[in-house]
């Protein structure tokens, strides 16, 4: 991004980490830098410097932060790409990665020692790597004992802890209550075939313009709306079942989940929320596009507004590729006939949701033939096929945390896939707040633009929130506003 003072200022008011190393604020008044993640009270916009680095704010006379600690942001330089390991195995952590392995392992994936991965992870939040995992995995097991009638042991290990006597003797420690004894303190519930996670965000949530855009563009038979519910099916892993999702409170989505997923619940309940944007800040995101003319009326007509992510980033990719160059309605069909044929069956509480969406590996093993009987050209096929084998063999990354940069560049050396198709895979499974599809047809037309080009300059004014901007726009335009 540019380094705008009005763009800065609105990701330094969210805090957002998506924008950590890539710019530096200075404090008039305190003399100190921060990164713009930095906790302490937000100064005010006249106070505010911003930096592409920290020797550019040192040269300027501005000391750094000895509370967020500029050096320990990620960056650009070799000496930072350690750094960056530290958020990357936080959102792993958060994911389960500890569960079911160790620190080693993780070290081992992201390409670091364990001793450099322990330094990193407790420079930047305090606490060692297995500490952060222990306290995921307990405030997880607390919400499944107070919200759910899980069995203890299905909870313990649902959680993620190897044992029943681990999860006893740590619980203990941690709250000073056994897990028995919190069961009885919450409400009776009644018995339930599934699992009850809640998850919470910052209000206003734009719930039914989300969902509607989720199941408008669904492969037949995976996902559907019904009312302010949401259902779709869910394969994390070798484990499939469904999850059904509708608000149950204010700031509070209610999500339940099928038993067959306890085994992968901290992974999909980061999934989740990425899915519904749920770390988003509305009010900032909101306040920011408000004040620009072409978006203030599609912000007041939908407040809350979030960008749908992806359960699966190659199917979200897939659906993608497969929309190029025709209608949603179009590419709908075809996804349908992918499910058919390379996905699986499952049952679900709704019988016109029966299958699951097949991943790369299942699509990087048909023939070429096998793909354009499905209903494309071979051109399309081919980009379907290297874009499934690119993911199949890691060669693509298609979920967070990754370099935005980096991903799209890796997915434009693919056959057949251009900036449009980068741009939305950006937005929507790597979760790029600032992507935007600038070639939309579907953006030219709501702003009554003939040229790309002149959308790309409009919406210099929309950053960084310009995937946020596309969507309002989307919608209004779809409304007929």
């Amino acid at each position: 991004m540019s380094l705008d003072a009005a763009h800065c200022y609105e990701v330094v008011k969210a805090r957002d980490a998506r924008f950590d190393g890539v710019f530096f604020v200075g404090v008039s008044t305190t003399g100190v830098y921060c990164r713009p993640i930095c906790r302490v009270r937000t100064p005010g916009r006249d106070r505010c410097s911003y930096f592409v680095n920290a020797a550019s704010a040192e040269a300027a006379g501005y000391r750094p932060c000895l509370r967020c600690r500029p050096e320990l942001a990620p960056g650009a330089a070799p000496a930072d790409a350690v750094q960056r390991v530290a958020n990357t195995a936080v959102a792993r952590i958060e994911a389960g990665a500890l569960s079911g392995g160790s620190v080693e392992q993780l070290a081992a994936e992201l390409g670091v020692s364990s001793r450099q991965l322990h330094r990193v992870v407790e420079a930047e939040y305090g606490v060692s790597p297995l500490a952060l995992a222990q306290t995921q995995r307990l405030l997880l097991a607390k919400q499944l004992l107070s919200d759910t009638s899980l069995r203890v042991i299905d909870v313990a290990f649902g959680s993620g802890f190897a044992s029943v006597r681990q999860f006893n003797r740590l619980f203990r420690q941690a709250y000073r209550l056994n897990p028995l004894a919190l069961r009885k303190q919450s409400a009776r519930r009644p018995a339930s075939p599934h699992i009850l996670l809640k998850l919470g965000y910052r209000a206003p949530l734009a719930w039914q313009p989300l969902i509607r855009f989720l199941a408008g563009r669904a492969g037949t038979r995976t996902e559907k709306v019904n009312g302010d519910s949401y259902l779709r099916t869910v394969r994390v892993g070798p484990h499939r079942g469904f999850i059904i999702a509708e608000p149950i409170g204010p700031g509070l989505l209610g999500v339940q989940v099928s038993a067959s997923l306890l085994p992968v619940l901290p992974e999909l309940r980061a999934r989740l929320r990425r899915l519904f944007d749920l770390e988003a800040n509305p009010l900032v995101v909101d306040a920011m596009l408000r004040r620009q003319p072409e978006l203030s009326a599609h912000v007041k007509r939908a407040p809350g507004l979030r960008v749908p992510g992806a359960l699966n980033g190659f199917e979200l990719a897939l659906r993608a590729v497969l929309g190029q160059q025709i209608t949603v309605k179009a590419a709908t069909t075809i996804f349908g006939r992918f499910v058919d044929t390379f996905g699986g069956m499952l049952e679900t509480p709704d019988p016109d949701v029966d299958r699951f969406a097949p991943d790369a590996a299942e699509v990087a093993e048909a023939t070429l033939q096998q793909l354009i009987d499905r209903g494309l050209t071979r051109q399309r096929a081919e980009t379907v096929r290297a874009l499934s084998r690119a993911v199949a063999d890691g060669v693509v990354k298609l979920e967070p945390p990754v370099d935005f940069a980096v991903m799209r560049g890796l997915l434009q050396e693919l056959p057949g896939i251009g900036p449009w198709t980068a741009e939305y895979v950006a937005m929507r499974a790597l979760g790029d707040p600032d992507a935007f599809p600038h070639s939309d047809l579907g953006l030219l037309n709501a702003l009554q633009l003939a040229k790309p080009a002149a959308l790309l300059a409009r919406a210099e004014a929309w950053r960084p929130f310009r995937a946020y901007a596309a969507l309002h726009l989307w919608h209004g335009y779809a409304a007929g506003g």
